[in-house]
């Protein structure tokens, strides 16, 4: 029987920044100032959709949303939000976008349970490729690039305008989707505008590559995908809950 070869860890990824050179997931890597939004505390308070809004979720069933194999999603309605159950997976929304603004309203669990990256995890991903991370960071140290409004692995928010544990809050997104070339090659870079408790987290910054996790001190890069791709929520074992999502096509 031949021996198996040991698999190969990614090589270790570094970001140049104005505070110094920095693995990726670096949890020495200073963490922005905390700054305490206005919105906080504001638990009834829903952004009402614009007339040009897609309705994603309003509250009352996933009629617009699937699990990753396109059938009915395990994950719960309750009380106008939906809410992540253990093993469920990722919910995707049946449509499909590209560049776009979105509104999106969260809450991690108000039972603080676990540290770091297990500590109200999901994330927002847009053309179910590119994340925003979603997680308590309300007095819970991590890797700064996957804290709360994180690009994850890829950009630090300016701030941290996290709410505490339990309180409804806001991402407000205005994405701007990658353009490849026929051969594959990205030849224009997603960009993200993000503002998490109507606090600017994210100014027009361009995503440097993907944001999916490889390893302890890597993620992926580019992979050339359609024009559109749908809206998603994860499932990472912590009942984080979603409500008033909507989403606006924008032309490129």
């Amino acid at each position: 029987m031949w021996a198996q070869a040991p698999k190969k860890e990614p090589p270790v990824q570094w970001v140049e920044t104005e505070t110094g050179r920095w693995m990726v997931h670096d949890e020495a890597r200073p963490a922005p100032p905390v700054v305490t939004p206005g919105a906080c505390g504001a638990q009834d308070i829903q952004a009402r959709p614009p007339a040009d809004a897609v309705v994603l979720f309003d509250g009352k069933d996933l009629s617009n949303w699937a699990d990753m194999k396109g059938q009915p999603s395990k994950w719960v309605v309750r009380d106008g939000y939906m809410e992540s159950v253990k093993g469920a997976g990722y919910v995707r929304t049946r449509q499909e976008f590209g560049s776009a603004q979105v509104h999106v309203e969260f809450a991690t669990p108000s039972v603080v349970s676990g540290a770091g990256q297990g500590r109200g995890n999901s994330g927002v991903f847009l053309q179910g490729s590119y994340e925003v991370q979603v997680l308590d960071s309300h007095e819970n140290k991590t890797y700064p690039d996957g804290q709360c409004g994180a690009l994850y692995g890829r950009a630090v928010p300016l701030v941290n305008a996290s709410c505490k544990p339990g309180q409804w809050q806001t991402y407000d997104i205005v994405y701007r989707r990658p353009v490849f070339d026929q051969s594959g090659k990205v030849t224009r870079k997603a960009v993200f505008t993000v503002f998490h408790n109507g606090v600017l987290i994210h100014d027009h910054v361009a995503l440097e590559g993907g944001t999916g996790w490889i390893g302890p001190h890597a993620v992926t890069e580019y992979a050339p995908h359609a024009d559109k791709g749908p809206l998603m929520f994860q499932d990472h074992n912590n009942p984080v809950r979603f409500r008033n999502v909507w989403i606006r096509e924008l032309k490129d």
